[in-house]
């Protein structure tokens, strides 16, 4: 996958990285996070803004904070900004910015850890970003063309969070993200119109039913329902109610977040916020079954937890035919993890977070494996997001055909489809709408 064109080489000599500074900035649940901003000799400015989790899987690479600080309870970024301005811009000044991936492998060698926790993968996503927007910048190029090149022409479908659960809300259901996904759409404005029109259909429907209409970390509503069946049956009548077919013009994906009920010591999931039932790996699996014969679900990220890869195995093998089966803490966006699944025929998509992993160059990486063993890639956002519209481009540069970045409420979110609205437009008759992925 290209990162420049020839068009950029023109600039190499002017293109040297001249300055690097962070900053924090508030994301979107009050806490700190850390923004760059890199400058090239001849005038063009990157700036990034890296987002975090709540629902952190244990292989993620390791987010910088200031746990010894009191100032904002520990969750400051300093250490992290004092890495950028330190020890990153010193090294850095003086290359190319258009040598993404030398400058990538630069960065991990002066981290020289393997989960990133001497620098902090938010400073080293910070400055892997911010360089790719200069370079961007510098050739004169949208972001997703600097990135992709010619062949970057296809608009994601969206999995659009209309409910929220689990870590994400304080709520008595156990599943984190209850989304819709308009896959009969001719284009993504006509998907993400399609689930605006769901999203307020739904918040009637709670309204009607006395239900709270308050939204969780991602812009989805957070209704105190009883069970996980209750959930998922007000978005099929809300789906219905907005006029269009479950099953057909609109498919449920869901993120059950299975790590956080899962024990591993005792190898059961415990089902804590609404039954109360604790089930083995074979049980989960049955469960899962039933729920594809009861309801269109077309996408299930971390349907089994992290550690349980023979749970995730069976289930693969059980229902893998038929739907999507996402990692997300399985995978964490590593190489090394996501060819173990590979190897062990775990899953068939993957979810791109890549904050998981911490360069931009590791990102791309990853879903080229993907791709060339046939695994779906969904670009993904955090919980904790900010207005930086990263993720859009990059779902349009590698083609991915999926992006997950929440609600249609909430701008942290809506940034990013409006941002690939921008893009549609820009593309024109060019672009084509990925449509029903799996």
């Amino acid at each position: 996958m290209p990162l420049h064109s020839e068009k950029a080489v023109i600039y190499n000599t002017m293109s040297k990285i001249k300055d690097i500074h962070a900053r924090h900035i508030l994301d979107s649940r009050g806490n700190p996070t850390i923004e760059v901003v890199v400058w090239a000799q001849d005038g063009a400015i990157g700036t990034a803004a890296v987002p975090s989790g709540v629902s952190i899987g244990r292989y993620e690479a390791t987010e910088l904070r200031d746990i010894d600080n009191p100032r904002y309870l520990g969750r400051g970024v300093q250490k992290a900004i004092h890495h950028v301005k330190g020890i990153l811009k010193n090294s850095l000044v003086g290359i190319s910015v258009f040598e993404q991936g030398h400058l990538d492998r630069l960065m991990l060698a002066l981290d020289g850890t393997s989960d990133k926790s001497k620098l902090g993968a938010n400073a080293l996503l910070g400055v892997s970003l911010a360089i790719a927007k200069a370079a961007a910048a510098s050739a004169r190029m949208p972001l997703y063309r600097y990135l992709g090149g010619v062949n970057a022409n296809t608009l994601p479908t969206p999995m659009i969070n209309v409910l929220n659960g689990g870590a994400h809300a304080d709520n008595a259901i156990d599943f984190q993200e209850f989304m819709i996904m308009p896959v009969k759409a001719a284009s993504f404005s006509e998907s993400l119109r399609i689930g605006v029109e769901v999203f307020q259909h739904l918040g009637q429907l709670l309204k009607a039913n006395e239900l709270s209409t308050n939204v969780g970390d991602e812009g989805g509503f957070a209704p105190s329902v009883a069970s996980n069946e209750k959930a998922i049956e007000l978005v099929l009548k809300a789906i219905e109610k907005a006029g269009y077919r479950p099953g057909e013009d609109i498919f449920i994906a869901l993120d059950s977040a299975a790590s956080e009920f899962y024990d591993p010591q005792e190898k059961y999931y415990h089902f804590k916020k609404t039954s109360g039932k604790k089930c083995s790996s074979e049980e989960f699996i049955a469960f899962w079954k039933d729920w594809l014969q009861k309801y269109p679900i077309l996408s299930i990220e971390d349907g089994m937890a992290e550690d349980d890869w023979e749970g995730w195995r069976q289930l693969t093998a059980a229902v893998g035919d038929r739907v999507q089966l996402v990692g997300d803490d399985l995978f964490a966006t590593s190489v090394a993890r996501l060819q173990q699944g590979i190897d062990t025929e775990v899953a068939n998509a993957i979810l791109i977070k890549m904050n998981q992993v911490g360069t931009l160059s590791e990102t791309m990486e990853t879903v080229q494996l993907a791709s060339r063993n046939a695994y779906k890639s969904i670009v993904s956002h955090r919980s904790g997001e900010t207005e930086d519209t990263t993720i859009a481009d990059l779902a349009v540069a590698l083609n991915t055909g999926q992006i997950k970045t929440g609600s249609v409420s909430r701008s942290d979110r809506t940034s990013k489809y409006n941002q690939l609205l921008r893009i549609e437009e820009a593309l024109g008759e060019h672009g084509k709408f990925a449509g029903k992925p799996f």
